[in-house]
Order: structure tokens, then C-alpha cells, then sequence
């Protein structure tokens, strides 16, 4: 139990840091729109939209990637994992941890600081334009970013080791599913009943635990 509330509490660190720069996607939304008002409508476009909206979009990126690992969302080839046995799917995702992520994230964590650093120093800019804005507050997102990969990455490996030992996955914090948008499109929909509605989130609660 207290090693379950410890892969909890990464979960939750994950959750926190994904929803609080999942914001940013409206931030994103504004800088686009604006720009394309200035450029097509007002025949004033800025230099540095471009460079600005890119930076955005990595933030996000980046500091959403521990969320997506803690909901189990990244995207892989599960025709055959999907088959397997708790007890396998555990001991093909501890070596593939093992071997490529725990290298490939330690090695970004650890260069990331040395390039965040070398970005400060010298207060880097954006050199694609006269005037372009700051990087190097962009850059300083790679270290954490991968920091908080590689913690929630540490409790994925401890989830594997779990499912070893007992043959069942622990549980993990859920966050939005599936079956939450099936519901919400039923709930506004006239031509369904109550019995027909429920009937369709129980099918879809179903699918979603089968997967």
C-alpha cells in the first residue's frame, strides 16, 4: 500500500504539471489567430509570431509528455501487446524501459541542463530575424520537462515490477476517458432514451477495460 500511494503521488505530480500547461493550447490559439488578423487583414504581420508560437507549442508539448505517460496514452503497436497476459505485457514493458527509455530520457535530462545552462549564460535569442525574443527561457523547459519524464518513467518501471509479482497491473490516476466523451454526446442527443443511453456507456465502460 505505501508503495502504491508513492506511484499515486508521481501520478498526480504528472497530472498537475499536464493540466496546468494544457492552458496554453488557448495561449497558442489567441497568438495564431492574431497574427493571422495582423498578416492577411491588416497587411502587418510580426516578425516573431512565428518563433513565439513555436516556443508555445514546445512548452506544451514537453511538459504534457510525464501526464501522457502517467494516463498509459503514448502511442504504440498494441495488435499483439493488447493479447498478452498482464504478466508478459509487464516483462516486454520493463526491458523496453530498461533499454531504450531510461537511457534516451537520462541522457536528455543530463544534456538538457548543459544546454539550458549555455543558453542562459549568453542570454540567447532567436537569431532567424533582427529582433527576435529569448530562447532561452524555452530551453530551460528541456531539463524539467525530462525530469519529470524520468520520475514518472521510474514509477512505470515499479509498476512493471508490481505486475511481476502479483499478475495484475496496479491501479493508476485516471483522468478523462473514452466513455466520458460517449456520454456527454448521448446526454445532449434527443433521439436516444434513458435505457438505450445507458446501455451504450455500460458497452463502452466494457470495451475500455477488455483494452
Amino acid at each position: 500500500m505505501r508503495i502504491q500511494r508513492v506511484l499515486l503521488a508521481v501520478d498526480q505530480i504528472s497530472t498537475w504539471c499536464g493540466k496546468a500547461f494544457s492552458w496554453l493550447i488557448i495561449l497558442l490559439m489567441a497568438g495564431v489567430c492574431v497574427e493571422v488578423f495582423k498578416r492577411y487583414l491588416l497587411n502587418a504581420p510580426t516578425a516573431w509570431s512565428f518563433d513565439a508560437d513555436y516556443m508555445t507549442y514546445g512548452v506544451l508539448f514537453m511538459m504534457c509528455g510525464a501526464y501522457t505517460l502517467a494516463q498509459d496514452a503514448h502511442v504504440r503497436g498494441d495488435f499483439l501487446y493488447s493479447s498478452m497476459r498482464p504478466r508478459v505485457q509487464a516483462g516486454l514493458d520493463l526491458v523496453l524501459y530498461i533499454a531504450f527509455f531510461l537511457p534516451g530520457i537520462a541522457a536528455l535530462s543530463y544534456a538538457g541542463w548543459d544546454f539550458a545552462h549555455a543558453s542562459w549564460v549568453i542570454r540567447e535569442h532567436v537569431n532567424d530575424t533582427a529582433d527576435g525574443p529569448p530562447v532561452y527561457h524555452f530551453k530551460a523547459v528541456i531539463p524539467i520537462a525530462g525530469t519529470l519524464v524520468l520520475l514518472q518513467g521510474l514509477a512505470e518501471i515499479m509498476r512493471c515490477i508490481l505486475c511481476l509479482k502479483t499478475g495484475a497491473w496496479p491501479s493508476r490516476l485516471k483522468d478523462a476517458e473514452e466513455i466520458d466523451v460517449v456520454g456527454e454526446q448521448l446526454a445532449h442527443s434527443e433521439y436516444v432514451d434513458e435505457e438505450s443511453r445507458r446501455r451504450a456507456v455500460e458497452q463502452a465502460a466494457a470495451i475500455d477495460e477488455e483494452l
